[in-house]
């Protein structure tokens, strides 16, 4: 027997749902048909894939084995239908990218805009993802590109240094003190109260692991798991928060102020799939990533 592409989609399927009611749901099949395409399966590899016997349908050893070539085989095929599908003039394509979150807020804006004007036949899907989400993503071929913070990365990940980032802690511009500009002493942040990002950014934990190292406890008053909402609320509130600094430049209701001592840069990065085909719409992004980063003054990581 001939095995066709369905038959690796409809075990899949099985396997991901634990279930043949389910995935025959899923599939848009009717169960019977969806039972006799596995068997058809399992003959025509002569092994057993599935476990039936329990309350949940499982993979057997052999099935366990045989996924793994089966999600490559049409994740590769994916891969080969946009390879086809690629023009190299760019009057067409696609660009699937995701970034972590406080890129949204001051980045992924100018980025879409200098894509567009040059190459307005590429269709993007932008995502914000959490960053080991982008990667995991990024392996199972459900990205092209992210943007993310270098640094340990999972095997399969190739990362292309962008620019640096810095933060600071950030006040309103009509405060009293918004425009002495002098560092401020890590130690007196013990007497501020602060609005920061919630623990589900990565930027939180990188100021958490500041407060620890200086052995400084401010009190957190607000936690926000959005970009925006900490602006407003440092805008309208004696509070203070720790944002990117060009964040804090694209607001001119709010005045960054230099810590002592700083708090640590990260590096941007642009991040892929190492073995993964690099598509003119790919390409064409990472180009127009350099060139928004020179334009507007980014410091080179």
């Amino acid at each position: 027997m001939a095995l066709e592409l369905r038959h690796l989609r409809y075990l899949l399927a099985v396997a991901e749902h634990g279930s043949f009611t389910r995935a025959a749901e899923d599939l848009r099949i009717s169960q019977p048909t969806l039972s006799q395409q596995i068997k058809q399966l399992e003959r025509g590899v002569g092994a057993q894939l599935l476990d039936r016997t329990g309350r949940s349908v499982r993979l057997t050893d052999a099935g366990e084995a045989y996924e793994h070539y089966a999600r490559r085989a049409l994740r590769d095929l994916a891969a080969a239908e946009r390879a086809v599908a690629d023009v190299q003039d760019l009057s067409r394509g696609t660009l699937r990218l995701a970034v972590t979150p406080t890129f949204t807020a001051y980045l992924i804006g100018p980025l879409i805009a200098e894509l567009h004007t040059r190459h307005p036949g590429i269709a993007l899907e932008v995502r914000e993802m959490t960053q080991d989400h982008i990667e995991s993503a990024l392996l199972a071929d459900g990205l092209d590109l992210g943007i993310a913070f270098d640094g340990p990365h999972l095997p399969g990940i190739a990362a292309s240094a962008l620019f640096t980032e810095t933060l600071s802690l950030v006040i309103g511009a009509d405060r009293a003190d918004a425009g002495h500009g002098r560092p401020l002493p890590v130690r007196d942040l013990a007497e501020c109260h602060l609005a920061l990002l919630s623990g589900d950014f990565a930027t939180r934990g990188h100021i958490d692991a500041y407060f620890a190292q200086e052995r400084v406890s401010p009190r957190i008053m607000v936690e926000a798991n959005s970009i925006q909402a900490l602006t407003e609320i440092v805008r309208r509130t004696p509070l203070a928060t720790v944002l990117p600094d060009a964040i804090t430049h694209d607001h001119p209701h709010l005045r960054p102020v230099p810590l002592d001592p700083p708090l640590p840069q990260r590096t941007v990065a642009l991040l892929r799939r190492e073995s993964a085909y690099r598509s003119s719409a790919s390409r064409a992004f990472a180009d127009v990533v350099q060139q928004v980063l020179h334009t507007r003054g980014y410091a080179p990581a």
